[in-house]
């Protein structure tokens, strides 16, 4: 019997055990965390992303969890609406194999799928890695040691096992912040099954309500120093870059002023490496090649990295390397791809001036028209494959 230990407790992490153990591997997830953690984002699942939720048996949960699709309405600073894209437009343009989820409630699907098959090691860290050519030794923060077949570093875009595994470097910090809170209750200034985006020279707010226990607030902007940014706290951060605003703002920040714990609150970044393994030890997810908010398709190309090295290694059988450079030569065209759409994206959710936030309204408001939807719609199937 094939083991395997993987570091990271997110989508990447919980998606490569579940479908790992399906193949009848044993895995061992060792997490930093003390525990799971909750909230986040919304991410979209399609194509490859969705196909891959498809075939890990994961819909039946997310089918109850989905958020569906909402009127989104472009505000100025004071609130005051611009114009409204109806949920009819994203409907048309996304189609039917989609889904919108809390990334949360995605990690909870996977969580719940997976818990009874594998072991968890909260609270533990790789300190060490060694490898020869039949297996890899890993050591953890407790002192104990795991010998495997194959090491997954499935722990983000700050992974430790890349440093530990390829050296220093790779990630390429770029001058943004991004955070997301879930919110506890209504959002004054927002109706409810709708949001609200102000999108201005620099920044972006978003005000998602959906109700209770399914609305959430979405925050980035552009920044000389994030790192000064991060140790301010997002509570300070924020208040201070999107404190003008108004249409749900506000209700917002006063939220997160009163409970910070489950923001998510970071510098942007991208990981850009030359390859995602070396002999036993393979980096999956952001760890990898961290596309960015920017781009869409985190949790998508989490969830299909994790499939199709499943099926590389069934493939392969007891060929590790081999499987493992057959599974990126796969997808690293897909990867390249986000990543440049990622850097086009920065246009769109942090625009350098009026120019640009003007000709992204006129884009946005041709979308609604009936005869551009389908182009919209062939547009996303074509880079969703």
């Amino acid at each position: 019997m094939k083991h395997a230990v993987i570091v990271g407790a997110g989508i990447a992490g919980l998606a490569t055990a579940l479908r790992l153990e399906r193949d009848g591997w044993r895995t061992v997830v060792v997490e930093r965390a003390p525990a799971r953690r909750s909230g986040g984002y919304l991410v979209n699942l399609l194509g490859p992303g969705y196909d891959a939720a498809e075939r890990l048996g994961l819909l039946p949960a997310l089918s109850a969890r989905q958020l569906g699709l909402f009127t989104t309405v472009l505000v100025r600073a004071d609130g005051r609406p611009k114009f409204t894209v109806p949920s009819a437009v994203a409907e048309a343009a996304l189609g039917e194999r989609t889904m919108t989820v809390f990334r949360g409630d995605l990690e909870t699907a996977l969580y719940e799928a997976v818990r009874e098959r594998t072991r968890f090691r909260f609270g533990t860290t790789v300190t060490s890695v060694d490898q020869d050519a039949d297996r890899v030794r890993v050591t953890l923060s407790d002192g104990s040691t795991q010998d495997a077949d194959l090491l997954v570093g499935a722990d983000g875009v700050h992974s430790a096992t890349r440093t530990a595994a390829f050296g220093p470097g790779f990630r390429v910090d770029l001058p943004y912040v991004v955070a997301a809170f879930p919110l506890a209750g209504p959002v004054a200034g927002v109706p409810e099954s709708s949001a609200t985006t102000f999108i201005g020279p620099g920044r972006t707010a978003a005000i998602i309500n959906l109700g209770p226990r399914r609305s959430s607030a979405f925050f980035t902007y552009r920044c000389p120093d994030p790192p000064a940014q991060l140790r301010r706290g997002p509570a300070a951060a924020l208040a201070e870059t999107f404190g003008d605003l108004g249409a749900g703002v506000p209700d917002a920040l006063r939220q997160l002023d009163r409970d910070p714990s489950d923001a998510y609150f970071d510098a942007v970044s991208q990981v850009v490496m030359p390859r995602w393994s070396t002999g036993r030890i393979v980096l999956l997810g952001d760890a990898a090649w961290c596309v960015t908010l920017f781009a869409g398709h985190g949790a998508a190309l989490a969830l299909a990295g994790a499939d199709q090295l499943g099926a590389a290694l069934r493939r392969h059988d007891d060929d590790v390397p081999a499987a493992l450079a057959g599974w990126e030569a796969g997808l690293r065209p897909e990867v390249t791809r986000r990543q440049a759409l990622a850097r086009r994206g920065m246009l769109q959710y942090a625009p350098p001036s009026r120019f640009h936030v003007w000709m992204g309204d006129v884009t946005m408001r041709a979308i609604t028209l009936p005869g551009i939807r389908g182009l919209v719609r062939r547009g996303i199937e074509r880079t969703s494959r």
